[in-house]
């Protein structure tokens, strides 16, 4: 079963605290449940997730970070994400695509990202192709608003975490043409949590303290 990634937060707070009976908790301090308490959840909480990001070098972060979260918890790559960044070049789309089989197997040693031989590809597959949608289209922004009606990010008003969905229309959509156009580890689940991640999704239920700021 597919799940969005506010209900991951939430399972991932609940099995580190132990807990056996889960109560889902729509709001936590004001927040949306899934940050729980977390200092991590709760900062990546309060300063990124569902602000608008407009930048090219943050979006291909993004999804570097986005696509190595594939089959793991979010916390794993959100507690590894400096290692990626030191890993994948401060996270530069233009170095990480003229990276080569020989630093696959530095990589492989490397102890500050996850060692999945497939998914260290996959990013510098994924970044030549960031890179032509960058000729075709003038940015990846750009190309992301071209799958949202008027080219508008999407406001939803959800009131609980059970009313997000694992995907939308537009993830659907842009999933499939990455995929076309040769993404690795990136379908429709992942991308609609990179469009939330973003902001192009802002899923931040109606009471949460980030609709007043």
């Amino acid at each position: 079963m597919q799940t969005s990634r506010s209900i991951c937060f939430l399972f991932d707070w609940v099995l580190k605290q132990g807990i056996k009976e889960i109560i889902m908790q729509d709001i936590v301090n004001g927040r949306c449940g899934w940050c729980g308490t977390d200092e991590l959840y709760v900062k990546y909480h309060d300063q990124e997730w569902g602000n608008l990001v407009t930048d090219d070098k943050t979006l291909f972060e993004f999804l570097v970070l986005e696509s190595a979260q594939a089959g793991l918890s979010w916390i794993t790559i959100l507690r590894k994400r400096e290692g990626y960044r030191k890993a994948f070049c401060d996270f530069d789309a233009e170095r990480v695509a003229q990276m080569t089989d020989e630093d696959v197997e530095r990589l492989m040693h490397f102890e500050g990202i996850v060692k999945n031989r497939l998914k260290i590809k996959s990013t510098i597959t994924n970044a030549r192709q960031f890179l032509a949608i960058q000729k075709e289209f003038g940015s990846f922004y750009d190309y992301t608003l071209s799958f949202f009606p008027d080219r508008k990010p999407i406001v939803n008003t959800f009131c609980s975490l059970s009313e997000i969905p694992a995907s939308s229309p537009e993830s659907d959509a842009m999933s499939k043409d990455m995929k076309k156009r040769g993404f690795k580890f990136f379908g429709t689940t992942i991308c609609y949590a990179h469009l939330q991640a973003s902001g192009f999704i802002n899923d931040h239920l109606k009471d949460c303290i980030c609709r007043k700021k």
